[in-house]
């Protein structure tokens, strides 16, 4: 996520606008009101797509950025993981996720290069964080249980957990974190706790 976010208010003039997005070398930004709340987004192609569109019968009094964005705004929220926030991007077919805060207000932008950032996130930071922060503390397991390997963004786990259940749970965990590319599982467990239990009558058991 990006912090330091351009942005223009409902009014801002359109030229003004292309300014923006050309002194910033950005291809969109979010529009806000007074209260930094997010009314919508605007893109390179809203700007253009107002100006293919001249043959009117008398031209606008004064094209704003309120005249122009996308509303409602798509946006997202600090704690959604990457993953995601990419699904609904490529659900919603946009370029850029404004981030707000409970109130809705803007506090920054998340955008395809954003995303793809953490996929550069150092193997030895991945192991780290699956080996602390997942098995040890999420998990509640030894800190020898399970070997984490972690090459090219790919964790592989190995090793014994406590129960069947703890398998999926521990690969799920692992997958949701960023910079993971794919997990190899070759964890075991000393207890199946999925196994269904015998009828007593099959067993004899009153």
């Amino acid at each position: 996520m990006t912090r330091d976010v351009v942005h223009a208010r409902r009014t801002t003039p359109f030229k003004e606008v292309v300014r923006l997005l050309d002194h910033h070398r950005i291809s969109g930004l979010p529009v806000v009101d007074a209260d930094d709340k997010v009314l919508g987004v605007l893109s390179g192609s809203d700007l253009v797509r107002t100006q293919a569109h001249r043959d009117g019968p008398a031209p606008p009094p004064g094209v704003t950025a309120g005249d122009v964005m996308s509303t409602p705004a798509i946006t997202v929220h600090p704690e959604q993981t990457v993953p995601d926030a990419a699904r609904l991007m490529e659900r919603r077919g946009v370029e850029r996720l404004p981030v707000v805060d409970e109130a809705d207000r803007l506090i920054g932008i998340a955008t395809r290069r954003d995303l793809l950032r953490v996929f550069l996130r150092a193997d030895d930071d991945i192991r780290r964080q699956v080996t602390e922060e997942i098995v040890g503390t999420a998990m509640g397991l030894p800190s020898d249980a399970v070997c984490v390997a972690v090459r090219d963004g790919v964790v592989t786990l190995d090793g014994r957990v406590e129960a069947r259940s703890q398998v999926p749970e521990l690969v799920h965990a692992v997958w949701r974190l960023d910079g993971v590319v794919g997990v190899v599982n070759g964890l075991d467990f000393r207890i199946d706790d999925r196994e269904s239990p015998t009828p007593s009558h099959l067993t004899g058991s009153p």
